[in-house]
């Protein structure tokens, strides 16, 4: 994957001609940072647009589901609030809205997949494999949530959406509804946008009408509550300068009505939710971020992009006594007997400042300038009895970068290379580890720097329109689970400076890919390498999951492919994506085990027939996740796949649109990949898929 510059601005995207032909029909993808069009690019790009998002939030209700659902390389989700496990191409992809991360790669929460409610997302766009487009964090891709731009014209406009949704045999505690409305007014220069978007949901229920466990530790989507506000206001300086602030918060919280009752794995018996009073807190999850952002498409013959963003999180997480014990003291009460629960507070604000011209005298030759800042403080404490878990740590990078993109022979070769320095800082004072890591260390502090300079090159032929060809190397940048790691120091005379284990994660990636766009055929396909000489594994460790810094290589083939049938209206979609993943378990330099199912995916076959016309739209999708063996894992970790159907239909009427969906329609049961695939024997986490879930709802536009 390529590029490490240029423009960040959330400009409208624009379907792409079927056949790649015409120009002016190509989006601008604001996550490529670039606003020379994808086939320019040597990227795997995909857009889930306006109305992709809209069938697939009514069938699961997220950014995230909508994302899997499409995605074959991308893992099955867990139907929890946390991600962990949930993995792009094998890594972990940065989320982000509209450029402002929200992944908190310090301590890394697994909640970033829940920070706007897809309401307000105008589009989503995908760039696959370990890059540094965007900075820190990008490990697995990027998946940048851009939100509903500016009304279109003077005047009062906006949108309302009413949902119900229900499992297979409606029970009460089963319903959900979800509320949600955006308004918008635009006079002369000056426009203002803003909404709200309340979901209530319900309890889950498997595909043999049982409830589905509650995860009461990591926190949970079901039986819960959540608040979405948004605004946007605009004020355009000229006919190409723009300057915009954007601010959304998000607030989710576990109603905290049910507690967890163990399952059977020995007889496929999954854990199940029954009434009562979890301790302490319901674990949450509350977001806002703002970006304050000014833009000028046309600033000396450029584009010149500059934001100023802040972004601050806090994850509750639920709390257990005795089966934590990682927060175990007898200096605070007998083991066994202590409670409490963890919180991760992040805050994080930054810069982006880029310039993307053709050179004068050369305009064959694109160039891209820029330097990004990013500063971030993020902590873990224990909230019921007052202690830390992780310190206090602090990150800066000052990352400057530079590419250009030459276009050669009419544009039927383009040469694309870059570079990006980043300067980091990790700055942790001395601490304790808790009593349980040992009887608890102390740990020196210190403010190691690093400094990575990462390269990228590729090159793109595309000797007819809509067929392309490309091959690319790029570097990605992130840092480990800082948190992870400073908290489970479990020996003495550690000192932060000199610990190895904090060291940034440097992943290289490359990637040959060819598409071809032409009438009614669309075929993409790409097979790609990522390496990482000390990368990083979960491994599940004394009641929690902590960070291990291991050798990792990752290789994988991506295939999908669409007609447009000679029935109007009607196109039919399929993907296929097989990924595997080796990792060094002791050490020795060799890969000696495959990766489990908290790190990698399983290979996956999508299917799909959609169709669009007059005032019918309706998909039909079918994901097919395949078996797989680990070698090297234990013999219970084996996947044994399964298959989930999901149907929407979408009518429009003159008070807007009526639409029926239905998640998992045949109420298949099945365990889900991360429970079969990391803790399958663990019978209180032992949890099955959600069966059938029916939605109707109601749009409308003015």
């Amino acid at each position: 994957m390529l590029l490490a510059s240029a423009a960040l601005w959330a400009t409208p995207a624009l379907a792409q001609a079927p056949n790649g032909a015409d120009n002016s029909d190509v989006i601008v993808v604001t996550a490529a940072r670039s606003v020379l069009p994808p086939n320019a690019l040597p990227l795997t790009v995909d857009i889930i647009d306006r109305r992709a998002l809209d069938q697939q939030s009514a069938i699961a209700g997220s950014v995230v589901d909508a994302v899997s659902n499409l995605t074959p390389s991308f893992s099955p989700t867990r139907g929890k609030l946390s991600g962990a496990g949930e993995t792009l191409r094998g890594r972990s992809p940065l989320y982000a809205i509209n450029g402002i991360p929200q992944s908190t790669p310090l301590r890394d929460g697994s909640r970033d997949g829940f920070t706007i409610d897809p309401f307000f997302v105008d589009r989503v766009e995908l760039i696959y494999g370990s890059n540094a487009l965007q900075g820190i964090g990008g490990a697995g891709g990027i998946v940048n949530q851009v939100t509903v731009g500016p009304p279109a014209q003077d005047g009062v406009s906006g949108r309302a959406l009413l949902q119900r949704n229900a499992g297979t045999d409606f029970k009460g505690d089963g319903l959900g509804w979800k509320g949600a409305g955006l308004v918008g007014y635009r006079a002369g220069r000056f426009d203002a946008t803003a909404g709200a978007a309340y979901q209530q949901r319900g309890a889950y229920y498997d595909g043999h009408g049982r409830r589905i466990g509650t995860d009461s530790t990591q926190g949970e989507t079901q039986n819960s509550d959540s608040w979405s506000f948004f605004g946007r206001f605009g004020y355009a300086l000229s006919d190409t300068a723009r300057l915009d602030l954007i601010a959304s918060r998000f607030d989710l919280k576990g109603d905290g009505r049910y507690i967890a009752q163990n399952g059977n794995y020995l007889i496929n018996l999954p854990t199940t939710s029954v009434r009562g009073d979890p301790p302490g807190q319901a674990a949450a999850n509350r977001t806002e971020s703002i970006g304050l952002s000014l833009t000028d498409k046309s600033l000396f013959g450029g584009n010149f992009v500059s934001q100023v963003f802040w972004n601050r999180s806090r994850d509750t997480f639920g709390g257990e006594v005795a089966p934590i014990a990682t927060f175990q003291d007898v200096r605070l009460a007998p083991i066994g007997t202590l409670f409490d629960q963890s919180q991760n507070r992040s805050r994080k604000y930054g810069t982006k400042l880029s310039y993307e011209r053709a050179v004068p005298g050369f305009e064959a030759l694109t160039a891209t300038v820029g330097f990004d800042t990013l500063f971030d403080r993020t902590e873990q404490v224990l909230i019921a009895t007052d202690r830390v878990w992780v310190p206090p740590t602090d990150f800066r990078s000052l990352a400057p970068f530079g590419q250009v993109n030459l276009a050669l022979f009419d544009k039927k070769l383009r040469l694309a290379g870059g570079v990006r320095n980043e300067n980091v800082r990790i700055k942790i004072d001395d601490y304790t580890t808790l009593a349980s890591y040992g009887g608890g260390h102390f740990v020196r502090g210190g403010a190691p720097k690093f400094s990575d300079t990462l390269f990228n090159g590729g090159v793109i032929v595309e000797p007819t329109p809509g067929v392309r060809a490309y091959a690319s190397y790029a570097q990605g940048y992130t840092v480990p689970d800082v948190g992870r790691i400073a908290r489970a120091v479990n020996a003495d005379g550690v000192d932060i400076d000199t610990y190895v284990n904090i060291n940034p994660i440097v992943s290289n990636n490359q990637e040959l890919g060819l598409e071809f766009k032409r009438g009614p055929f669309n075929l993409s396909t790409a097979y790609f390498w990522s390496k990482s000489a000390k990368g990083q594994v979960l491994v599940f460790i004394g009641g929690a999951y902590e960070a291990q810094r291991q050798k990792i290589a990752i290789e994988g083939l991506e295939i999908n492919a669409s007609v447009a049938t000679s029935v109007p209206g009607l196109t039919l979609s399929a993907g296929y994506a097989h990924l595997k993943g080796r990792t060094d378990t002791d050490g020795d330099g060799r890969l000696d085990a495959d990766l489990d199912g908290a790190n990698i995916s399983p290979d996956r076959v999508n299917l799909s027939a959609s169709y669009d016309r007059g005032p019918i739209t309706a998909r039909f999708q079918t994901q097919v996740f395949l078996s797989r063996k680990f070698d090297g894992q234990p013999a219970a970790n084996d996947f044994e796949g399964y298959a989930v159907t999901d149907v929407t239909v979408r009518y429009q009427t003159k008070f807007g649109g009526i639409t029926l969906s239905a998640q998992n329609l045949f109420d298949t049961f099945y365990i889900d990949y991360y429970s079969d695939t990391v803790r399958p024997t663990d019978n209180a986490h032992f949890f099955a898929g959600r069966g059938r879930n029916v939605t109707l709802g109601w749009d409308y536009r003015f």
